[in-house]
């Protein structure tokens, strides 16, 4: 037994185990945001390479964002929003960053009421949650673009369907459509802001469409499927603590329970 306890000890000291508690943590809380911004929370969203990181008062019933993607193309587009009457696109409140132009500035933001399958313009549009501190940057590596909000949720709202999407393209300062691929239509889940989930969402991160032309032009794609649960879109750490297992103790109980298999 003693050559299989040295063993144990040997690979929980090794330089693995530290990428491996990382692992689990997840790759949201890492992320480095400008001075001055700061979110209580933040997910590792199950498609697209997207994150979400927030902080909901529930005394004033606002919601901070920062959502996290890469645009399909470096001269793209990246979305993210709520929608509080379904699980799809349609009647998604939308925050959406285009690349900046020729120039090379900072990314433009422009929210929209995603009301059916149309184009969208070049305008923003009024949404269901007024939206302020909007703004938008680039994320370094990867061509990333981070958007920023705060929204003015309804009163009550605990649980709530978010959608995101990335495109390829902008024409005249409007979104052009996106692809249409399983990743894309699949890209909603809930977001708990509330609760047992919200608290154990991710560790605190230094300081967030749709789209035109084609049967999903202006939208989120994400008409096909239910939106997963609330445990389906948790980060690898908000599954961790919600089960009141530390990532060392998992990787302890399942390097346990495989020497236990050859002992």
């Amino acid at each position: 037994m003693a050559p299989h306890l040295a063993l144990l000890l040997l690979l929980l000291s090794a330089p693995a185990a530290p990428l491996l508690v990382s692992a689990a943590i997840g790759a949201c809380s890492s992320e480095k945001f400008p001075a001055g911004r700061t979110f209580q929370h933040c997910e590792d969203l199950p498609k697209l390479g997207a994150s979400i990181h927030w902080t909901h008062d529930a005394s004033t019933n606002t919601l901070s964002v920062a959502f996290v993607a890469a645009p399909a193309s470096p001269g793209g587009w990246v979305a993210w929003g709520l929608n509080p009457t379904a699980e799809g696109m349609t009647g998604t409140q939308a925050l959406v960053a285009l690349k900046g132009g020729a120039s090379g500035g900072a990314p433009a933001v422009k929210t929209y009421n995603i009301t059916g399958y149309v184009p969208l313009g070049a305008a923003s549009t009024p949404i269901a949650f007024p939206a302020t501190d909007l703004a938008a940057d680039a994320a370094g590596a990867g061509g990333r673009m981070r958007v920023y909000g705060k929204l003015q949720l309804h009163k009550g709202m605990r649980v709530v369907n978010q959608v995101w999407q990335v495109g390829s393209s902008v024409t005249g300062g409007a979104p052009d459509k996106h692809a249409f691929a399983a990743d894309n239509l699949a890209a909603k889940s809930k977001l708990v802001l509330a609760g047992k989930a919200a608290a154990s969402g991710g560790a605190p991160t230094p300081a967030a469409a749709p789209v035109a032309g084609g049967p999903a032009a202006g939208s989120s794609g994400n008409e096909s499927g239910a939106a997963a649960s609330p445990a389906a879109g948790k980060s690898p750490s908000a599954a961790v603590a919600s089960a009141g297992v530390s990532a060392p103790a998992v990787i302890v109980m399942a390097l346990v329970g495989f020497l236990a298999t050859v002992w």
